[in-house]
């Protein structure tokens, strides 16, 4: 069966940093690309990140930029997203999307639109 679960999230001050992860089963992570993004209350989900097939090169949305990275960890068929310097903007349902195409790839923060292998989602909570 193929899926991607989510994981990491939890309450943190403003300032500090989680590290999600996007572990998938079934298929290799590695050969397509991931996204990551977010639905806060009562909004619009929004793209936050992308990490591409072959080559991994990153997209952030410009919020996030020099605060989020997003990486690939090969051996255990995992994609992170590492979030640093986090504020109450930031609270949100985190999700990952990626696809089982060959030859997918994506460009800039919103390529979760095109993807439609989802987790479940893990809750960011950034609060004093």
């Amino acid at each position: 069966q193929v899926q991607v679960v989510e994981s990491g999230g939890g309450t943190v001050q403003p300032g500090g940093s989680l590290r999600l992860s996007c572990a998938a089963s079934g298929f290799t992570l590695d050969l397509y690309p991931v996204g990551w993004f977010r639905q806060a209350p009562g909004k619009e989900p929004e793209g936050v990140s992308c990490i591409n097939t072959f080559d991994d090169n990153t997209y952030y949305r410009d919020s996030v930029k020099g605060r989020f990275t997003i990486s690939r960890d090969r051996a255990e068929n995992t994609v992170y997203l590492q979030m640093d310097n986090l504020s109450p903007e930031d609270t949100a349902v985190y999700y990952c999307a990626t696809n089982t195409v060959p030859g997918t790839r994506v460009r800039g923060s919103d390529c979760y639109m095109y993807l439609d292998v989802r987790g479940q989602g893990t809750l960011v909570t950034v609060s004093s």
